[in-house]
């Protein structure tokens, strides 16, 4: 009912309310397009388009009257002009979209800004066809996001649902009763439900059906959607260890750990005590959170599987689907994004587990991880339709307390650092970088002179809105 009477607010709201005003004031118009503002000249199918992906996402404006360069062209109105641009969005989008309408005046030229907000009940058609905003651009759904729109909706995944291939019979017991154990300790308490009432309780069987989260969790024998491949690279094209896994989630994770640490270099440190500290060429935590992260949020509708490349410098990580719920690297860096999970079933059992700590955080964890570890940040990013993580075992070389009287003779170590630095997040600004190194602006911006002088990095838009381009050959 939570759902029924969102919407029905949301429809009141659109239609009690008067749907456009008149500002004849000096309009503060965005400076570009982004993922919420989108400029066009005129009216036309573009528009609903816009309208429609903005729904799917977070919402925007389209002004109607400038064009991409942010061109003040102006349109002509007649009396009823914005009354059929209203009823001809309202007519092509279902669920029938609304839009608030501001009329600017500026430079005597009519402006008009076409509004909505993020829309409850995804997704949202125009013609049959789905939109989502993603980053300045419309991007059309495939059936699997507007699957997956629709799944969030209703605040399920594709985990929850019945596979129709397995059922109890392709599931171990004895891994399910080892999961109820490790839950009952951390729980520091008893469960009295035990066989289906307690698969039940935890919704991975529903209605007597074993779900297809429960299959991947709990498997007996051979799963072959959920082949994860481990190698140990000597170089590019050379391997000299390696280890396929099809089997349960969990014991895949356990696994992935046992092979990468038998294939990390240990360093003995000599602290003065009667025993040398043992420590490893990378972080284990760093390596332990990125693997169950690929577990949890890994698409496993995808006909790939997962990649783990162990070189001599650094350590790559794949995954088959990209970052879920429109969030973007630049979101996954700030910390700014509120954390939507691909197979909650999945995210569930292993916090339950107690595998997972706290939803959402594994990213900043990872990062937090490795400056402590006192190694470079590692590297996020989309590519071949997933996701990868690169962590380096290189370790920082910036010194500590770098105050505000540094002069042109900066040291290579810092500009290093400020490089791996933005290669890790191409939005970094200017002043996150000065924070960061407790530095003032102008230093940021004469020590990442000298990286353009070396064409290592490059500049793409302004300081705010913009991103840096990488030389990968550095």
């Amino acid at each position: 009912m939570k759902g029924k009477f969102k919407l029905k607010w949301y429809i009141h709201k659109q239609l009690s309310q008067k749907h456009w005003k008149y500002s004849m004031q000096s309009a503060n118009i965005p400076t570009t397009e982004s993922i919420t503002i989108e400029f066009k000249t005129s009216f036309n199918e573009d528009v609903i388009e816009t309208i429609v992906a903005f729904s799917n996402a977070k919402g925007g404006t389209v002004y109607i009257g400038i064009s991409d360069k942010r061109e003040i062209k102006g349109v002509q109105l007649g009396n009823e002009t914005i009354q059929k641009w209203v009823n001809e969005v309202k007519n092509k989008t279902a669920p029938q979209i609304i839009p608030d309408v501001e009329i600017l005046h500026i430079d005597n030229k009519s402006v008009v800004a076409l509004s909505v907000m993020e829309y409850p009940i995804k997704p949202v058609s125009v013609r049959g066809r789905y939109y989502k905003r993603t980053v300045n651009a419309n991007h059309l759904m495939s059936i699997d996001e507007i699957a997956n729109e629709h799944l969030k909706t209703i605040n399920s995944s594709w985990d929850y649902y019945p596979d129709p291939i397995h059922g109890l019979k392709d599931i171990s017991l004895e891994k399910i009763s080892r999961f109820h154990k490790i839950i009952e300790q951390n729980a520091q308490s008893n469960i009295d439900l035990f066989g289906i009432d307690f698969l039940e309780k935890l919704e991975i069987v529903r209605e007597n059906q074993l779900t297809f989260g429960g299959y991947l969790l709990f498997v007996k024998d051979v799963c072959y959607i959920s082949d994860v491949q481990v190698g140990r690279f000597k170089s590019e094209i050379t391997i000299i260890d390696s280890v396929s896994l099809n089997t349960d989630l969990f014991t895949e994770t356990d696994e992935i750990l046992a092979f990468i640490k038998k294939h990390l270099m240990v360093e003995f440190i000599i602290t003065g005590e009667a025993q040398r500290t043992e420590r490893f060429d990378y972080p284990l935590d760093a390596i332990r959170e990125i693997v169950i992260n690929m577990i949890v949020h890994r698409d496993y509708r995808e006909s790939s599987g997962s990649i783990i490349k162990i070189f001599d410098d650094r350590i790559e990580f794949y995954n088959p689907g990209k970052l879920y719920g429109g969030i973007t690297i630049e979101d996954l860096l700030s910390g700014n994004y509120t954390s939507k999970t691909r197979n909650k079933l999945i995210a569930r059992a292993f916090k339950e587990a107690g595998l997972i700590e706290r939803y959402g955080s594994g990213i900043m964890r990872i990062r937090k991880i490795c400056q402590q570890y006192n190694v470079i940040d590692p590297v996020f990013k989309e590519i071949s339709q997933g996701f990868q993580v690169v962590l380096y075992k290189e370790k920082l070389n910036v010194t500590d307390n770098v105050t505000d009287n540094v002069t042109d003779d900066v040291t290579d170590k810092r500009i290093d650092h400020i490089y791996y630095k933005i290669k890790s997040n191409n939005y970094i600004s200017i002043d996150q970088l000065a924070d960061e190194f407790n530095v003032t602006r102008r230093t940021i911006l004469r020590d990442i002179g000298k990286l353009k002088q070396k064409s290592k990095v490059k500049r793409i838009g302004p300081d705010k809105g913009g991103y840096w381009e990488i030389n990968e050959k550095y």
